[in-house]
């Protein structure tokens, strides 16, 4: 439970200000269709993080427990001062409308995820937790989390949250998370 909880919680936190959340307002400006788009976003969120996730396990089957904990370590932590950067949405494109409002949806959302940063949080979780399930659900919940209401309440969402505030807890979540592993606090690693 603890492995989608934290899961859940580290990405729906990550995605906010996200570019591949900027994508989802974008959707939903440009279709105005929100069914189908939030359908594909979950299609899309689920298969990217699958793969991401089973990166994350296979890490932790090749690396050493020691040389495992400092990777995560350091990529938590780089996550941290990543957090920080904000996203725009600048090469990802829309178009292809000719695979309807569900295929552009899936197309478009999968190869934004790609090297993003709630991919490679779920590397690292996967390669942190033993529940490769557990990770995948609670990174595929966290982006829903963040991206249905994207969809459904566009920008009234954006004026309302600073982006700046949530990037900063995130990345402090991010930073402890670091910390902790590299101290091998708990039951981490």
């Amino acid at each position: 439970m603890e492995a989608f909880l934290v899961s859940t919680g580290i990405v729906a936190l990550a995605e906010m200000g996200d570019k591949t959340q900027l994508l989802s307002l974008l959707l939903a400006a440009k279709f105005r269709r929100p069914i189908p788009i939030i359908v594909g976003i979950l299609v899309a969120t689920a298969l990217n993080h699958a793969g991401a996730g089973a990166i994350g396990s296979w890490l932790t089957a090749v690396v050493g427990k020691d040389v495992l904990r400092w990777i995560l370590g350091v990529s938590f932590i780089a996550m941290a001062v990543w957090m920080l950067i904000p996203d725009e949405l600048d090469e990802i494109e829309t178009g292809h409308s000719h695979f309807g409002v569900f295929g552009t949806t899936v197309v478009a959302f999968f190869l934004a995820e790609m090297g993003d940063k709630t991919q490679i949080a779920t590397v690292a979780l996967a390669a942190k937790y033993s529940s490769l399930f557990a990770v995948v659900s609670g990174t595929t919940v966290g982006m829903m989390l963040a991206n249905v209401p994207a969809v459904l309440l566009g920008e009234r969402i954006t004026r309302l949250v600073s982006m700046k505030v949530v990037h900063a807890i995130t990345a402090a979540i991010f930073a402890v998370l670091g910390v902790l592993t590299l101290l091998n606090a708990g039951s981490l690693l």
